[in-house]
């Protein structure tokens, strides 16, 4: 047994970003690793949609600085997980797309958020299931065309997503596959 004083710190958690147009199944599928992850022994955290919190009490509306205001809430988010695995449901690439297709450009301030290599892997959720109404959504038609900017952005970034679609198990299937082989190998005691 190592003395305490010469353990090698805590390692930081596995960074997760799931990310997707509107209604791909990015909360669904979060959650759902989650709790499977975590049945398995893995210390895994949901790190929910920051943009909800925010406008969980203000109206609804889409301004440079909320949404600047949601990628630092969002980071924020990340920072306070806990657990080996976070998976962060969303991030400032969300945020930045939105404020490109809202406002024509993201904000200096919300560029410098955007960090995409924080992230183990990069999970793009495929808007091949139904469409669900949401106060927050506003893109019932043009997810296709969102899906294609969400792969513009990854690939500007070097990002490598991997792309899931289909049926929620063949989704978890893959997801949790890739996550796994993220994961260190457990040593026998």
């Amino acid at each position: 047994m190592k003395h305490p004083d010469t353990q090698a710190p805590p390692r930081a958690a596995l960074k997760i970003a799931i990310v997707g147009p509107e209604s791909s199944g990015k909360s669904t599928l979060a959650c759902a690793l989650a709790q499977a992850l975590n049945a398995e022994g893995v210390a895994a955290a949901w790190v929910a949609e920051y943009a909800r919190e925010y406008y969980a009490d203000r109206p609804y509306r889409s301004t440079p600085a909320d949404i600047e205001a949601i990628a630092r809430g969002q980071l924020a988010a990340e920072r306070a997980g806990v657990g080996e695995v976070l998976l962060c449901d969303t991030t400032a690439l969300t945020c930045k797309i939105w404020a490109e297709v809202a406002h024509g450009a993201a904000s200096p301030g919300l560029l410098a958020l955007y960090r995409p290599t924080d992230y183990a892997l990069t999970l793009l959720a495929l808007p091949d299931i139904p469409w669900e109404p949401d106060p927050l959504r506003s893109h019932p038609t043009q997810r296709d065309w969102l899906l294609g900017l969400h792969r513009e952005a990854l690939a500007a970034a070097g990002i490598a997503p991997l792309e899931l679609g289909g049926a929620h198990a063949l989704r978890m299937e893959r997801a949790l596959a890739a996550i796994r082989a993220l994961l260190p190998k457990k040593q026998a005691v």
